[in-house]
C-alpha cells in the first residue's frame, strides 16, 4: 500500500564474499524476509536491483557503486535501520551490510527501470497497453514517451517470469515522483518495476 508520505531510499553499503548473481531479487528479498519476518506486510517497499560489474555466467561481482537499497516511505526509517552490520545471505552468497545513507527521490524527465512484469506480459502489446492504464491511473499525461526495452526475466519459486526493461521519458517533476513512488507493474520487492533517472541507471 502505497501511502501519502514523502518516499526515500535507504541505500546501505554492502561487501559480499562472492560474486552475485544476476537475477537476485527473489533470493534478495528472501534473505530480507528471514532477517524481518514482517516484511511480506510490508506492501509499499521496493527494493532496487544491486548493481555490479557483469563478469559472466550471469553473476556480477560488488563495486564502490553497489549498494542495498530500500525504496520506503520516510516513517518507516527507523524500522528498517537494523538492517545495518546484519549479514544476508542471497543464494549462497553473504552481503555484510553496512551503514546506511537516506536519500530523496529526485524529478528526472527520463526514468528507467531495468524489468517491469505484468500480467500476461509475455504478449508485449497487452504489456504496452497495461503500462499506460497504470500510468494513467496516477496521473502521468497521455504525452510521456514510454519505450520497452530488452525482454527479461525473474525466477520465482523456479518459474522464469517474463518482463521487460521500460524507459519513461518527458516527465514533469510531479509524474517522475509519483512513477518513483509507486512504481508500475508487481514484484516490487523483489526489484521490478522500480525506477531511478535514466543517467544514473546502469545498463546491462
Amino acid at each position: 500500500m502505497i501511502t501519502n508520505e514523502p518516499y526515500v531510499d535507504l541505500s546501505f553499503r554492502i561487501r559480499s564474499n562472492a560474486p552475485l548473481w544476476s537475477d537476485h531479487g527473489f533470493s534478495l528479498f528472501g534473505a530480507i524476509s528471514r532477517l524481518f519476518p514482517d516484511a511480506h506486510e510490508a506492501n509499499g517497499i521496493g527494493i532496487l536491483p544491486i548493481a555490479g560489474s557483469q563478469i559472466g555466467e550471469r553473476r556480477i561481482q560488488l563495486n564502490e557503486h553497489s549498494r542495498l537499497t530500500l525504496r520506503i516511505p520516510s516513517g518507516d526509517i527507523a524500522r528498517w535501520l537494523p538492517l545495518a552490520g546484519k549479514t544476508v545471505d542471497v543464494a549462497g552468497v553473504s552481503l555484510q551490510v553496512g551503514i546506511p545513507e537516506i536519500r530523496v527521490l529526485i524529478p528526472a524527465i527520463a526514468l528507467r527501470s531495468r524489468l517491469v512484469t505484468t500480467k500476461n506480459c509475455q504478449d508485449q502489446s497487452r504489456f504496452e497497453a497495461e503500462i499506460r492504464r497504470q500510468l494513467t491511473a496516477i496521473g502521468v499525461s497521455d504525452e510521456a514517451i514510454v519505450s520497452v526495452g530488452k525482454r527479461r526475466t525473474i525466477r520465482i519459486h523456479g518459474k522464469e517470469v517474463v518482463g521487460y526493461e521500460l524507459v519513461i521519458e518527458g516527465l514533469t517533476t510531479d509524474e517522475s515522483v509519483a512513477i518513483q513512488t509507486t512504481g508500475l507493474g508487481g514484484r516490487r520487492h523483489m526489484g521490478c518495476g522500480v525506477f531511478v533517472p535514466h543517467l544514473q541507471a546502469e545498463v546491462r
